[in-house]
């Protein structure tokens, strides 16, 4: 994500194969959603498969809310402050108590002019959080009144697929219909089938399918590479027509798949497993919720800093100096508010505590 916005602030977005690369690093979003679907509706598959109790949704609502919105409101309020005091913003979005209001309760999306300067990306956040609260009744759903509480991979599949249709046959409203808020592009809706997409990893995890991590991301490097071209429209989030947009999505979803799969389906100790679970990508996995939230925010001191206005400078400079900078202020961000959702743990006993081999 840092890329493609250092991509977007220095003027590389252009309509060709280069541009189109550039903004297609946004796919950044694309992955995280799968995770999250995966991540979020793994409980409810290994409830049923197992054949226990469905997992508690004010639990799931109490973690939900302690890891996103500590973090976010400080953020929030910071580049307000920010804006407030030491730049001036030009524009009319997202201004005033009204426009803080709406960023702080992730409403900024319903509607247009609510995406205030130095947080326009957290329109996917506000898309994440949607998809919190329709996690807990799509899984009762699925798990109590399609399966009845039985192992049935079959209604699951069959269940996710037709809740993954939603996406597809929203793009086609939203760029067809006339009436609609040109902001129902980027509602929650028009990427569920990325969330599905996870939730579908969640099933087939408790299936004995596995998968070769080599073909596997060729498949996800091939998808990408076919999304830079113009099949999957303009350079932007939401392509300016319906069946792009479609094919965008669909893409999008093959390659987060392509490279999620293998550490989910695929064999244990495999080099991806390894490369992905190395101490350098978990570490920056632990901090990587507060670099995308604070990240944009630098993006726009940076371009300051080295003296750039709007769509010129070096997209290497500037990503560069964005990320040097971002990662500790993530770190700081994240360690601050770790308070708020980090389980408490009491201290064992020294004869408890393991030796060391």
């Amino acid at each position: 994500m840092c890329a493609t916005h250092a991509a977007f602030w220095t003027g590389n977005y252009t309509d060709d194969l280069a541009g189109r690369f550039f903004a297609r690093l946004e796919i950044g979003v694309a992955i995280f959603f799968v995770l999250s679907g995966y991540l979020l509706f793994k409980p409810w598959m290994a409830s049923l498969a197992a054949g226990t109790r469905r997992p508690s949704v004010r639990r799931y609502a109490e973690h939900r809310a302690r890891r996103i919105l500590p973090a976010y409101w400080v953020t929030v309020l910071a580049v307000y402050a920010i804006f407030a005091w030491w730049r001036t913003d030009t524009s009319d979005l997202g201004q005033g108590w009204s426009g803080l209001l709406r960023n702080l309760t992730l409403t900024q999306i319903y509607g247009y002019g609510h995406l205030h300067s130095g947080l326009t990306q957290m329109w996917s956040l506000a898309a994440e959080v949607g998809f919190y609260v329709v996690l807990p009744i799509a899984g009762w759903l699925i798990v109590s009144a399609v399966c009845r509480g039985r192992w049935r991979l079959d209604l699951v599949v069959i269940s996710l697929v037709v809740l993954g249709s939603v996406s597809p046959l929203w793009a086609i409203v939203t760029h067809t219909g006339d009436g609609l808020d040109p902001t129902a592009r980027l509602w929650p809706p028009a990427f569920l089938t990325w969330f599905v997409g996870g939730m579908l990893l969640a099933a087939l995890a408790q299936t004995r399918l596995r998968i070769n991590p080599l073909l596997s991301v060729l498949i996800a490097v091939l998808a990408f590479q076919v999304s830079c071209t113009s099949i999957a429209g303009e350079p932007t989030i939401t392509p300016l027509s319906g069946s792009a947009t479609v094919i965008k999505l669909l893409l999008y979803l093959v390659v987060a798949l392509g490279l999620i799969a293998p550490l989910v389906l695929g064999p244990a100790g495999s080099w991806w497993d390894r490369l992905m679970g190395s101490r350098p990508m978990v570490w920056l996995g632990e901090i990587s919720y507060e670099f995308f939230l604070v990240h944009l925010m630098v993006v726009e001191l940076v371009m300051d800093l080295l003296g750039y206005t709007i769509f010129t400078g070096s997209m290497v400079g500037v990503l560069i100096v964005t990320s040097v900078l971002s990662i500790p202020v993530a770190w700081l961000l994240h360690r601050l508010t770790a308070v708020f959702w980090r389980p408490r743990t009491t201290a064992p006993k020294p004869e408890s505590v393991p030796s060391i081999p």
